[in-house]
């Protein structure tokens, strides 16, 4: 059904014609928020862009397998106003160290939610609720949990009706080698890559490790030691300052903007995971997949989006 168009009065008296506002997309963040600190900024942005009315934060699912690890995100959530969103976390998943998490809960006493449920049982509700081809999910993680979902009872069909598109950040397609995200569940990406029934867009490891957050950012934008979990959690991943990659940034970043010219998408493909978990990307007419690149213009529009959308922590709606 089209939607009405709204009538604008004019000063001059005439009438200007406009389409009415678009709803929010549903969005599901799955990550493994605390194996690097880019998951934690990849989230801020999502905040933000939820707070300007283009999305809502419907889940964030976890395939670190720690209790921190939900913790933070939790604590995240709550400081951008939305201490109610999903959390779902993976049960023996591939990796189970504190990391940073724990030290950046301290570093600002953040309060969090401390009762996560099954990711599965998460992605499941929520898709179940929302409406048809709807919901983008963005995975900045390992693939476990989609997996799982796939070979949950109707996981495959529920997935071909709720998603719109699927966002990752993962993959090597410049030849480099096995990236952390894949080689890390070899056999839950090659599932993903062989079974997820939508189109997938990939951004792999050579896009967000050309453009990197500046640490003057964090020093000087998110206020002191203790304010913001996003930048507690920077300051306790590495040694100060550091200017991080921005790899599940960028993902999060086309998943909401597809259209603003910030990547460069390939033709349609497929891509394919081997035994050693190397990622290769092939086109083909009909295919599932594509995979996203930048120029040196891009690079530079895309980390002026990430400062001004890191960086602001608005009202939630």
């Amino acid at each position: 059904m089209k939607l009405p168009l709204l009538v604008v009065p004019l000063l001059s008296g005439a009438l200007a014609f406009a389409a009415p506002p678009q709803p929010a997309i549903p969005v599901i963040f799955d990550t493994d928020i605390g194996n690097d600190v880019d998951d934690c900024l990849a989230l801020a942005i999502l905040h933000s862009f939820a707070s300007r009315g283009e999305i809502r934060l419907a889940a964030v699912t976890i395939t670190k397998d720690n209790p921190w690890a939900a913790r933070l995100a939790s604590a995240i959530d709550t400081f951008y106003g939305r201490p109610n969103v999903p959390i779902g976390v993976v049960h023996d998943g591939q990796t189970k160290d504190d990391g940073y998490l724990k030290k950046a809960l301290d570093a600002g006493h953040y309060p969090y939610r401390d009762h996560p449920e099954d990711a599965v049982t998460v992605l499941r509700r929520v898709l179940e609720s929302e409406l048809d081809s709807s919901v983008v999910i963005v995975q900045v993680g390992f693939s476990t949990n989609l997996a799982r979902l796939l070979d949950s009872p109707g996981g495959r069909a529920l997935a071909a009706r709720k998603v719109s598109r699927l966002v990752m950040m993962a993959g090597d397609f410049a030849g480099k080698g096995p990236e952390y995200n894949v080689k890390t569940d070899i056999p839950s990406a090659q599932k993903l890559v062989a079974e997820w029934p939508g189109p997938v867009y990939w951004s792999g490891y050579e896009v967000g490790s050309t453009i990197k957050y500046p640490a003057r950012s964090i020093e000087r934008d998110f206020g002191p030691p203790g304010a913001n979990p996003v930048a507690d959690a920077y300051r306790n991943y590495l040694a100060m300052p550091y200017d991080r990659e921005t790899w599940d940034l960028t993902a999060a970043l086309y998943a909401v903007r597809p259209a603003d010219g910030y990547f460069t998408v390939s033709a349609p493909g497929r891509v394919t995971v081997d035994a050693q978990g190397k990622t290769a990307f092939a086109p083909e007419d009909g295919g599932r997949h594509r995979v996203l690149s930048v120029n040196d213009a891009q690079r530079a529009r895309i980390l002026e989006a990430f400062l001004w959308l890191c960086t602001q922590p608005a009202r939630a709606r």
